[in-house]
């Protein structure tokens, strides 16, 4: 653009701001100003997705912590899919409804007779009622030896009339341990009528975001069992619920690559593939950090319309602070890939060592700080534990400049063009 045109719009806009000057404390003023511009790939704010449900507050994939995420405003609700003896789809992080620890030999760890409880993977109560006991076993997913009890070893008439949720962090969220033993074990189906029911509800459109979990696993168990495929059981219930349709409020996920490849060539609904920090796919050869290349990122786009990302593959870590960004952003937008981050957890333990408010690994940091950074480069959707808190991140960083400095800065904008102007005639 000329000089003389570029000069001539910013004075157009200086005449339209200096009245405003005097209106600053109007409320129909600031209802005015320009809405916040975002980098994402849409435009839009950044959604917001309920990690597990509320599962800060709530022990995870219940429908009281899907239930209390919604009310807090989160866009979107996670449950992670697991497979029942009978075929059904149901809400846990992993196979198992809850763990025991091993021996180096693969043994299960005993004392005192009875075995020892992992205190970060066990969020059921299956490992109380006697009746079960015998259900403990071992068993090898994706190619690592776990104990526990597995869903699949339970009918879902079993899981619903006797397992109840439990926190699954107990020694961290000590306050979410009033909520053991109270909340059933949701399916699938469960979360989309709840969903559906809240977006009437609230007049706001609430999405769901599930994740086939252990997929290969889980294709070995169907195979062996005579049981539809999981991937085909979600594909089947979410065409129910919403159509085979791309704009649907619903987001597919997996960390494998293959089953999203399937699931691609029988639904147009939206694809996500997630990369972890570390390690490879279970069903591929490549890295995570190769997918998270400009190359993986290529292959990713032939079947999926985003990724998931570890938030150390956007902002490496360096001495437990954030380094430098990548370019995983830039990279996925060029090729029309949203990117949403994970997991956004507001307790001191899992925030990089900047945001800490204290030595406490339960108490709370600085939450917002640590999401602004990620959404200054353009992510566009968080995973969260705490849905209020990414929610209010999300507000602030949406403000615009106060009144006084938007008109100032377009003053000072006209003032650099005259003085140009002034020059360049001068000469």
């Amino acid at each position: 653009m000329k000089l003389h045109a570029i000069s001539a719009a910013l004075c157009a806009l200086a005449a339209a701001a200096a009245p405003l000057c005097t209106q600053a404390a109007s409320p129909d003023f600031v209802s005015a100003m320009p809405a916040k511009v975002w980098n994402t790939l849409s435009g839009d704010a950044p959604i917001v997705i309920g990690h597990r449900g509320a599962s800060g507050y709530r022990p995870e994939h219940t429908l009281e912590g899907y239930a209390l995420a919604i009310a807090q405003g989160a866009n979107y609700i996670e449950p992670d899919l697991v497979m029942t003896k009978d075929g059904e789809l149901i809400a846990r992080h992993e196979p198992l409804l809850a763990r025991v620890d091993l021996n180096s030999d693969g043994s299960i760890k005993m004392v005192g007779g009875a075995p020892v409880l992992n205190r970060t993977d066990s969020s059921t109560n299956v490992w109380q009622p006697a009746k079960y006991a015998d259900r403990l076993t071992v068993k090898t997913v994706d190619g690592v030896k776990t104990a526990g009890w597995f869903a699949e070893d339970f009918t879902a008439a079993e899981i619903r009339n006797d397992i109840r949720a439990q926190e699954r962090l107990r020694d961290l969220r000590l306050g979410n341990n009033a909520y053991n033993n109270q909340f059933v074990i949701p399916t699938l189906q469960e979360v989309i009528n709840l969903a559906k029911a809240k977006t009437l509800e609230t007049g706001r459109v609430i999405g769901i975001y599930p994740e086939t979990k252990h997929p290969s696993y889980f294709k070995n168990f169907t195979d062996a069992n005579g049981l539809q495929r999981m991937e085909d059981k979600l594909i089947a219930t979410l065409h129910a619920n919403y159509g085979n349709d791309h704009n649907a409020p619903v987001f597919i996920q997996s960390f494998e690559v293959h089953n999203l490849e399937y699931i691609n060539g029988k639904t147009d609904i939206k694809i996500i593939q997630l990369l972890n920090g570390s390690g490879n796919p279970f069903d591929d050869g490549r890295s995570y950090a190769e997918l998270a290349s400009a190359a993986g990122l290529d292959s990713i786009k032939t079947y999926a319309d985003g990724v998931g990302s570890n938030t150390n593959l956007m902002i490496s870590l360096v001495g437990g602070k954030l380094g430098a960004p990548t370019q995983l952003i830039a990279n996925a937008h060029q090729r029309g890939l949203a990117v949403h981050g994970w997991t956004f957890r507001a307790e001191n333990v899992f925030l990089p060592n900047e945001f800490d408010s204290s030595a406490d690994p339960a108490a709370y940091g600085d939450l917002t700080g640590q999401i602004k950074a990620f959404v200054d480069l353009g992510m566009d959707g968080l995973f969260t534990d705490q849905p209020d808190l990414g929610v209010a991140a999300v507000a602030a960083l949406s403000a615009v400049p106060e009144p006084q400095t938007y008109a100032l800065m377009l003053g000072g904008l006209v003032g650099v063009l005259s003085l140009a102007r002034r020059q360049k005639r001068a000469s």
